[in-house]
């Protein structure tokens, strides 16, 4: 095995452990019916996300590796797209989600009982649909990936 094909196995690998779960974080806490259900759900959210970012961390590591070794791939659109579109998807975390996850995360280590607050719901609409997008970036770089259009 060459050394690109060692990172190209990562890169797959990666882009399972990190996409993978990415793509199961809003069913997770869509189906808690109680407050402690829902705390409970984002605790295995936030444990996801380690995995998430771990992948993600690598994706982004082992792809550019491979355009350092082959520089030819610097000049197909394919993966200068992908690159692109996983750079967009990347900056979205700190300036698109984090803030909309703030307040939920407040909702929920303040508020009392176990009835899930109107203003999670609404809050939470907002904020999936921006993983959505995310998504759907995501799944539109894999399937460059895969089919390397152009």
């Amino acid at each position: 095995m060459t050394f690109y094909e060692l990172l190209v196995f990562i890169h797959v690998f990666s882009a399972i452990l990190g996409m993978g779960p990415g793509f199961v974080m809003i069913y997770i806490v869509t189906k808690a019916t109680t407050l402690t259900e829902l705390k409970h759900a984002y605790i295995i959210r936030n444990q996801l996300h380690i995995f998430v970012m771990v992948g993600g961390t690598l994706l982004l590591i082992t792809g550019l590796l491979m355009g350092y070794l082959h520089p030819y791939l610097f000049e197909q659109g394919w993966y200068v797209i992908s690159l692109i579109l996983y750079l967009i998807a990347l900056g979205f975390g700190p300036t698109v989600l984090s803030p909309r996850s703030k307040p939920i995360k407040t909702i929920l280590k303040e508020h009392n009982g176990d009835k899930i607050p109107a203003e999670y719901f609404i809050l939470s609409k907002k904020l999936f649909f921006f993983e959505r997008i995310e998504n759907v970036i995501f799944l539109i770089v894999i399937a460059l990936m895969i089919l390397k259009p152009f």
